[in-house]
């Protein structure tokens, strides 16, 4: 089988509890290892790879409660992403695929501000760059974070890695004959109001024709299998590109 990747440069975006494996809180480390390995492995397919992981896993802005102040909340959100980027960032490094952390809160101490054409210039010399603390603002989420620097890093494509080895028409750990999904359209995704990512993340995926691919991160090489175009996910496009062909899995 050829391991010939399908795109050059992807963002991968992966959520705070996708690092907790089996733990109720924070990372669990074999489980960052065994992510890292293989972030590794397609890096060393000669992709250029770039990420932006959730908070959710140490604190969630949107669902704090507790009195605390939305806009706050927020902010310690993007703080816990900044955690995991540094868990990731040792764990790539401690594997020999040197890494950057730049986040859009400055905090020169422990990692680079994000400068777009710095990021650009990280992965043509073959880092793996991963981009913290969201947007830098208040009520948006990480999605949206992933999908506004995959347009500014001039990605082929935006890949999520989820809980669930695609999209389906629910919750399939819920409901037992829940459908998956092999393509859809961006307004399939919207119109349906699937809950793959947030509507800015989608729109903002649409307007400037990011594709989006969903899988398992906690398949064994679903990574790699995502990027040459093998394995089980879901892809996300342009009404031409996927409307025609839409089929069920």
């Amino acid at each position: 089988m050829s391991r010939n990747p399908k795109y050059r440069r992807v963002l991968l975006k992966l959520s705070g509890q996708g690092l907790m494996g089996k733990k109720a809180y924070g990372f669990d480390s074999g489980t960052v290892e065994r992510i890292a390995t293989e972030i590794c492995g397609v890096h060393g397919m000669g992709v250029q790879i770039c990420l932006v992981i959730g908070g959710g896993n140490i604190f969630r802005g949107g669902s704090a409660g507790s009195g605390i102040e939305r806009t706050s909340a927020d902010y310690m959100g993007m703080l816990a992403t900044v955690i995991n980027a540094l868990a990731v960032q040792s764990m790539l490094e401690s594997k020999g695929v040197q890494t950057r952390v730049q986040s859009a809160i400055p905090m020169a101490t422990v990692c680079e501000p994000y400068v777009r054409r710095r990021a650009l210039r990280h992965m043509e010399k073959g880092r793996i760059v991963i981009f913290a603390a969201g947007t830098g603002n208040p009520f948006f989420t990480t999605d949206t974070a992933a999908a506004l620097r995959a347009v500014e890093m001039d990605c082929d494509a935006l890949l999520k890695g989820t809980q669930v080895d695609g999209v389906y028409s629910a919750d399939p750990k819920k409901v037992k004959d829940a459908i998956r999904f092999d393509r859809l359209s961006y307004q399939d995704v919207l119109s349906r109001d699937l809950k793959v990512m947030d509507t800015s993340a989608i729109a903002l995926a649409r307007e400037n024709e990011v594709p989006i691919l969903v899988f398992s991160i906690h398949n064994p090489g679903a990574f790699a299998d995502v990027v040459t175009g093998t394995g089980a996910y879901t892809i996300i496009g342009s009404d031409r590109t996927v409307g025609s062909d839409r089929t069920v899995g």
